[in-house]
């Protein structure tokens, strides 16, 4: 089998304002391929620039994408291990558009098998409830929405902090009164505190029944991450520090946290991804799976994955519940409430909706 021609689109998803610590998004700056071959498959892959946290714009994915469908042409999906080689001896990081390459390949390798994703990735079925996460707003704001999703049927909720650590522990004081002890309170500083704040902020939420926090402070503090987490009674979990699977070893290793949070857009894909979860297989470091932004496309590529790693077992799939204000995809993942299930046709199973894609620009490079 051999790659005959890329199809690049600029996937812009308009949504709700969305505020983090590190700034508001206006809309998911997504970029979509379609990676074709002369076996009559193509695989759809899709991903999510987030600057603040990974660097990356969808302008730059888009630069990348084309250099990177260059780089394939004529070569063979089916050898995966090889073609991510390809692209990192062409151009190390990159990890958001790079996990875009290496979904369309996984997308042509389980169609190619017929057999849906989790399948070909030796997975099964079972129960994934995702969380829910509230944006940076008022202490009684966060409340009034935490109530509003448990209204709703929600049962866990991550709250994003991250900003002035008073009030952060305000925010969560508040919305625990609101929700009773029953709901799971998640936390998620995106990096917005200082080590003293952190471990401030931990102390003072010890009596809240928090599951974990995650990623306290910038990763220029990770040599300190042992130091908080040997101090907070509250679990942490790292994100920006673990990218890849030798993050996940010196994390670990340094005991610097209990949990790791996955996510394709840092890894560059499901091959990095499966090293990741085997290195915390090992080591009996449990994981979670998060997204950035993506549609439906790449949130049922993360839950096949999920199905197929045992030791993912905290979900974080609610992006496009969070203000898409459009889904442009048709197949893919659905909810029921906050319970998700993947399709069982070949491949990931999703495709971008062929009517929105006429609205975005496109590029070929055959």
């Amino acid at each position: 089998m051999k790659i005959t021609h890329t199809e690049i689109y600029r996937f812009s998803i308009p949504m709700e304002p969305f505020v983090i610590a590190t700034g508001t998004m206006h809309f998911a700056q997504n970029v979509l391929i379609r990676i074709h071959t002369d076996a009559g498959i193509y695989g759809t892959g899709e991903c999510s620039a987030f600057p603040m946290i990974v660097g990356e714009t969808q302008e730059t994915c888009l630069a990348m994408a084309k250099d990177f469908a260059q780089i394939w042409k004529g070569k063979n999906p089916l050898e995966i291990p090889e073609r991510m080689q390809d692209l990192l001896n062409y151009a190390d990081h990159n990890a958001t558009i790079k996990s875009a390459f290496d979904m369309a390949l996984f997308d042509i390798a389980a169609k190619n098998a017929k057999l849906p994703l989790y399948q070909f990735l030796g997975g099964h079925k079972r129960t994934i409830e995702t969380d829910m996460t509230i944006g940076i707003d008022t202490p009684e704001g966060m409340a009034l929405t935490a109530l509003k999703h448990q209204k709703n049927g929600c049962r866990i909720i991550k709250i994003k902090l991250g900003k002035k650590v008073h009030e952060d522990i305000e925010r969560v004081k508040q919305i625990r009164a609101a929700v009773g002890n029953e709901m799971i309170l998640r936390l998620d500083a995106n990096q917005g505190w200082s080590f003293d704040d952190a471990l401030f902020a931990l102390g003072a939420l010890e009596s809240q029944q928090i599951e974990f926090c995650e990623q306290p402070m910038r990763t220029w503090f990770d040599d300190q991450l042992p130091e908080l987490a040997l101090n907070s009674k509250i679990k942490i979990m790292a994100d920006e520090s673990c990218y890849n699977h030798h993050d996940a070893r010196r994390l670990i290793n340094n005991k610097a946290c209990e949990y790791l949070n996955i996510k394709f857009a840092k890894s560059g894909g499901i091959l990095e991804a499966q090293k990741i979860h085997e290195e915390a297989l090992q080591h009996g470091v449990k994981c979670m799976i998060g997204s950035m932004l993506e549609s439906r496309i790449a949130l049922t590529a993360n839950l096949h994955f999920a199905l197929a790693s045992p030791n993912v077992v905290f979900f974080d799939l609610d992006t496009c519940l969070l203000g898409h204000l459009v889904d442009p995809v048709i197949g893919g993942l659905s909810y029921d409430g906050y319970f998700l299930s993947v399709p069982d046709s070949p491949g990931i199973g999703a495709d971008a909706d062929p009517a929105f894609l006429k609205g975005c620009e496109q590029w070929i490079i055959s």
